[in-house]
C-alpha cells in the first residue's frame, strides 16, 4: 500500500538539496566574508588606505600580501576598504532600479494599452544599446562622479525588470485570486500591491541577487574609465586604473581584479541556487 508524502516534503527535499550544493556553499562564504569586510575593516585592515608604508611596487610577500602601488601604499589595505566604496553602491543601484523598474512593469502589465506601449517602448528603446555603452554615454552627460555614475546604471539596468515584471503581471493578473479581490471593489493601486507584486517576487529577488555582481563590474568598469570614482579613493575599479599603467607589477591590478571576480561568482552562484529553489517546475521532478 503506497502512503501519499506528506505536503511540503519535497520542496523540504529540495531546499535541503539546493543547500548541501558546493556552489551555493562558495557563494555564502564568499558573501558573507565580504560583508564582514564591508563593516569590519576599520578596525583590522594592518595600515591606513592612504597611508604611504614601504617601498614603491613591492610585489606580494608576508609583509605586504597583496604588494605596494606605485605610491607606497599597501594594496590588501586598499582592497579591503574598496568594498566599502563598491559594495554599497552597487547594492543601492540594485534597489533603485529594481523599484522604478517593479512599479513601471506593474502598472504597464496592469493597466495595458497605450500605458503599456509607452512604458514598453521606453524599455525597448534603452536595452537596444549595451549597457556599459550606454551607462557611458549618460555618466558624460551627467558627469564624472560616483553618483552620476550609479544614477548612469539605474538608467541602463531598470529596463530589464520593467520587462519581466510586466510578463509576471500579464500572467498573475488573470488568475481566480485577483479578479475575486476586483469583483468584492478592491482598488487597482491594492490589487497591484497585494494581490499582484507578491507573486512576483520570487524572479524579482533572483535576478536581482545575480545582477550585484554584473552593477560591480560596470560601476568599476566607469570608474576604470575615469567616469566613477576616481583615484586616491580604494575603489576597485579606479584601483584598476593605476594598476593599468604598470603591466609587469601585475599585482596592482590583479589584487582588486581578484575581489571583482570573486563578488561576480560568488553572488552568481547564490542567483542561480536560488532559482533552483524557487522554481516550481522542479518541485515535481
Amino acid at each position: 500500500m503506497n502512503v501519499a508524502a506528506p505536503v511540503g516534503t519535497g520542496r523540504v527535499k529540495r531546499f535541503a538539496a539546493t543547500l548541501r550544493r558546493p556552489s551555493l556553499a562558495f557563494a555564502a562564504v564568499v558573501i558573507v566574508f565580504w560583508l564582514l569586510v564591508l563593516l569590519t575593516v576599520q578596525w583590522w585592515a594592518p595600515y591606513d588606505p592612504f597611508e604611504e608604508v614601504g617601498r614603491r611596487l613591492q610585489p606580494p610577500s608576508g609583509t605586504y600580501w597583496f604588494g605596494t602601488d606605485e605610491l607606497g601604499r599597501d594594496l590588501f589595505t586598499r582592497v579591503m576598504y574598496g568594498a566599502r566604496e563598491s559594495l554599497p553602491i552597487a547594492a543601492a543601484v540594485i534597489v533603485v532600479a529594481v523599484t522604478i523598474g517593479t512599479v513601471m512593469g506593474a502598472v504597464a502589465g496592469y493597466f495595458g494599452g497605450w500605458v503599456d506601449s509607452i512604458v514598453m517602448r521606453l524599455a525597448d528603446v534603452l536595452m537596444a544599446f549595451p549597457a556599459l555603452l550606454l551607462a557611458m554615454v549618460v555618466s558624460v552627460g551627467l558627469g564624472p562622479g560616483p553618483r552620476n555614475a550609479a544614477i548612469a546604471v539605474v538608467v541602463v539596468w531598470w529596463p530589464g525588470y520593467a520587462r519581466l515584471v510586466r510578463g509576471q503581471v500579464l500572467t498573475i493578473r488573470t488568475r481566480e485570486h485577483v479578479e475575486a479581490a476586483i469583483t468584492i471593489g478592491a482598488g487597482r493601486s491594492r490589487v497591484i500591491g497585494k494581490h499582484v507584486l507578491p507573486m512576483a517576487f520570487t524572479p524579482i529577488m533572483v535576478n536581482a541577487t545575480s545582477d550585484i555582481g554584473q552593477v560591480v563590474i560596470v560601476m568599476s568598469s566607469l570608474s576604470f574609465l575615469g567616469l566613477g570614482t576616481a583615484p586616491p579613493v580604494p575603489e576597485w575599479g579606479a584601483l584598476i586604473t593605476s594598476g593599468s599603467k604598470f603591466f609587469f607589477q601585475w599585482w596592482i591590478a590583479g589584487a582588486p581584479g581578484l575581489a571583482i571576480l570573486t563578488v561576480v561568482v560568488g553572488f552568481n552562484f547564490l542567483g542561480d541556487g536560488l532559482r533552483d529553489l524557487f522554481d516550481r517546475r522542479s518541485a515535481d521532478r
